[in-house]
């Protein structure tokens, strides 16, 4: 896959101004997997391809008013979704390219990335760069609300040997990009891989 992200931004613009209605039972995921992070109050994170911005007020409420929380997207109609849902209250929003984050090295404590992985370019770099801007022994969280094997339904797919976010996939190439993994759960109702910054 190339570096060009035009096909991610169409893809997402045209669904932006109803994508919350069409996940409207999203909401509890999100909560749970924002607590499995384990954030502290005073906390700094990024919702890496935040989208419109379901994560960021369980993100502020973990945080606190001390804490600092970053929506970054691609995507400008979905920015304007998190805008409009009111969204932008909880976190700045920044429109950016989450490959080549805007961002001082080592600058956050956590990365919470909700449905990333799939459409990165370059996973292996690219989790690397999330690895950048975060401290030593910082988190990431990648989830998404549902399991593999029911969003592969759910897209009309079979799962294959080759899949990203399988563990043994994931595991090994978490560990190339500078992070540990610590905990893998694949079920229905959710998928939440959490790993630790190794740098």
């Amino acid at each position: 896959m190339s570096d060009d992200h035009t096909h991610v931004q169409d893809f997402f613009t045209t669904r932006a101004a109803d994508w919350d209605s069409r996940f409207p039972d999203d909401g509890p995921a999100y909560a749970a997997a924002v607590a499995d992070l384990e954030l502290r109050p005073g906390d700094r994170v990024l919702d890496a391809g935040c989208g419109t911005g379901r994560a960021l007020p369980p993100l502020r409420a973990a945080v606190g008013p001390s804490g600092v929380v970053l929506g970054a997207d691609l995507t400008p109609a979905m920015l304007e979704a998190a805008v409009r849902a009111g969204r932008g209250r909880d976190g700045r929003l920044l429109r950016a390219d989450v490959t080549a984050l805007p961002l001082v090295s080592r600058s956050l404590d956590a990365v919470f990335a909700a449905g990333l992985i799939a459409h990165l370019p370059r996973p292996e770099a690219n989790l690397r760069e999330l690895a950048r801007v975060v401290r030593p022994g910082g988190t990431l969280a990648l989830f998404h609300p549902i399991g593999r094997a029911a969003l592969a339904a759910r897209q009309g797919r079979q799962l294959t040997p080759d899949d990203l976010r399988a563990e043994a996939n994931l595991a090994p190439m978490l560990t190339r990009s500078g992070w540990s993994m610590t905990s893998y759960a694949d079920e229905d109702c959710r998928f939440l891989a959490l790993a630790v910054c190794a740098n």
